[in-house]
């Protein structure tokens, strides 16, 4: 019997859980580890008996004897991705789980200096690079996006947001001219889908610098108004603080400086500034007011930059479970400064 991997253990003996307990247990990764796991339960079709004993006993944690026909596959994976993280947040994952599962051609550049792999593709078309970003993980590839102009990037974007799956002939031909110049000696693996469209761009794009965030959606506006809309519709930004209860909302602005806050609100919706006001203390009220009266002349990147501090603070609590998108909300605001 070969040795396994930690994930390839950590699979099996979560495939040996009842759904119930499966996704308490994968509550406790992080969405990274959570969809390598996914990768391996999806490899994992079928477990001999054999195997899935070793993981327990590797584990120390045999609950029970005589298990068979363990069995993994798509499905199994996504009822256990959907059970721990719901089915919103699930969907991408198994997306980039099933893209992993195979293998991809593009697997060398996972231990790759972000910042050489930009050198790398620094004049390349813009459809190649979007097949590369497809195909590594959000925050790398948002390094990579980040290294190009704005006018670049939105060719990138558009190109990336409207990817199909490709010839799999091409996509070797690509990663073996990449893996060349780049001088890695990892051998290729097989081509596997390619996941493209709106998703992946909505997390590469959301972790990358406010600026540049900012400067790609103004550039996409420009050339697919429609586009840039559903972009923005996946993305929370400044308008969509309307959209939580008053107890996120408190959370969300809870420690922002009064100046900042002040900077923020600067020409905003109406409404955002009431709800705003209606989550503060009296006296941090009374310090917000003092800090408006002050404020003359505003450059509209001070505030990008402030507004992004909030847009910041919505999307790591709203990520981590802290806070919550209401169901229906009525009266949003059209904010588009992100």
């Amino acid at each position: 019997m070969k040795t396994m991997s930690g994930m390839e253990t950590a699979a099996l003996v979560i495939m040996q859980m009842s759904p119930g307990h499966a996704a308490q247990v994968m509550r406790q990764f992080s969405e990274a580890e959570a969809e390598e796991i996914a990768t391996e339960i999806i490899r994992l079709r079928k477990v001999e008996d054999g195997h899935a004993d070793a993981a327990i006993t590797e584990f120390h944690a045999r609950t029970r004897t005589g298990k068979s026909d363990a069995r993994g596959g798509r499905d199994a994976a996504v009822t256990l991705l959907e059970t721990a993280f719901g089915e919103e947040r699930a969907a991408g994952l198994i997306d980039r789980a099933v893209s992993s599962a195979g293998g991809h051609s593009f697997e060398f550049m996972d231990s790759v200096d972000p910042s050489h792999v930009s050198r790398v593709l620094d004049g390349e078309a813009p459809g190649t690079v979007a097949l590369v970003l497809a195909h590594l993980r959000p925050e790398m590839a948002s390094h990579i996006l980040g290294t190009f102009s704005t006018l670049v990037r939105a060719d990138i974007a558009m190109a990336l947001a409207t990817m199909g799956t490709p010839n799999p002939e091409i996509v070797e031909i690509v990663a073996e001219t990449l893996r060349q110049r780049i001088r890695s000696a990892v051998a290729p693996a097989e081509s596997t889908e390619v996941t493209g469209g709106l998703q992946p761009l909505v997390d590469i794009v959301k972790r990358a610098d406010v600026a540049a965030e900012y400067e790609l959606l103004e550039e996409l506006e420009r050339r697919d108004p429609a586009m840039a809309a559903e972009l923005r519709a996946l993305m929370l930004n400044f308008g969509d603080i309307v959209k939580f209860e008053d107890r996120d909302v408190q959370q969300i602005i809870r420690g922002l400086d009064a100046s900042a806050l002040a900077i923020a609100l600067h020409e905003a919706d109406a409404g955002i500034a009431e709800l705003v006001r209606a989550n503060m203390s009296e006296r941090n009220r009374e310090l917000l007011d003092d800090e408006i009266s002050l404020l003359t002349k505003v450059r509209k990147s001070q505030v990008i930059e402030a507004r992004s501090e909030i847009v910041k603070a919505m999307r790591e609590l709203e990520s981590s479970g802290a806070i919550s998108v209401k169901e229906e909300s009525e009266g949003e605001a059209d904010e588009d400064v992100d």
